[in-house]
């Protein structure tokens, strides 16, 4: 086997989850950083880490040396390793591996070993979720078509929520809490938001009433927002294959721009025109 199709192979198993090879290497990669994390949080724990502080340590070390090992794989398996240091997984990869390294100079840094749960993010690859990213798109469009609507609504709350503070300051005073108009506009958007800490509470009739008003108010209030993006996500229409937001349902990744989201069973990258997939590197 030639070196380029043993990159080949190692990019579609490390890069990729559509063959059994690849699934396997990103399900025992899931596992070891779900470890990982339970073992950074068992080790916060002062009385486990008192007893078990070598295991501990030392299962951190390797699944760190796992996790560099991997972290250098990525890096030679793609043409372009700056298109995979610099990306948003390879960033993430990078942050994961390095604290205990670091450990050595600053003491206390392996507690951020903890940042390896955002890898966690690859089950979206092996569990084929991104077949849901089109209803994804569809929210997410909804959101943003709803963005003039909500923030109208939102500065209407705002100016409601500081006239009835100001009521409020004036009605209860300084006696029960109310000492200054920003607080009772605090006290005003927790209630409204029906939050309720109780921090702060009227004592008077009158304010009791005026309380009970927005207290009824803010589910009103809270349903509105969501009746807004409801209305706008039933308006989107499903997308099919040959729409621009049709997200394809495969984890085909480019050797050489490291690019995802290509078309199904495409064989050249949309973004640089490489070929996908050598015949001979299938595995």
């Amino acid at each position: 086997m030639t070196a380029n199709n043993l990159k080949s192979k190692l990019h579609t198993i490390i890069y990729e989850a559509d063959t059994p090879m690849g699934k396997l290497f990103d399900v025992v990669l899931l596992i070891l950083i779900l470890v990982s994390v339970i073992l950074v949080m068992l080790e916060s724990v002062t009385s486990i880490d008192t007893h078990y502080h070598d295991l501990l340590y030392f299962g951190e070390w390797v699944i760190t040396i796992f996790f560099t090992v991997e972290y250098i794989l990525r890096i030679i398996t793609v043409k372009k390793a700056s298109n995979y240091i610099f990306s948003f997984y390879g960033i993430i990869d990078f942050l994961s591996t390095i604290p205990l390294y670091l450990s050595f100079i600053l003491a206390g840094s392996n507690a951020l070993l903890a940042v390896r749960a955002l890898r966690l993010l690859r089950v979206f690859r092996i569990l084929k979720i991104t077949r849901y990213m089109g209803e994804a798109n569809k929210l997410n469009k909804a959101l943003r078509d709803s963005k003039p609507k909500i923030l109208v609504f939102l500065f209407a709350v705002l100016i409601l929520s500081i006239i009835a503070g100001t009521i409020m300051y004036l009605v209860e005073g300084e006696q029960s809490g109310f000492v200054s108009i920003p607080i009772s506009v605090y006290w005003c958007i927790v209630t409204l938001t029906t939050v309720g800490f109780g921090d702060i509470a009227p004592v008077t009739p009158l304010g009791q009433f005026i309380a009970a008003i927005i207290m009824i108010m803010g589910y009103g209030i809270i349903a509105v927002p969501t009746g807004i993006v409801s209305a706008e996500y039933a308006s989107k229409k499903t997308h099919t294959v040959d729409d621009p937001e049709y997200i394809h349902v495969n984890t085909q990744s480019c050797q050489n721009c490291n690019e995802n989201n290509h078309n199904d069973n495409a064989e050249f990258c949309h973004k640089c025109g490489s070929t996908l997939h050598e015949k001979d590197a299938t595995v």
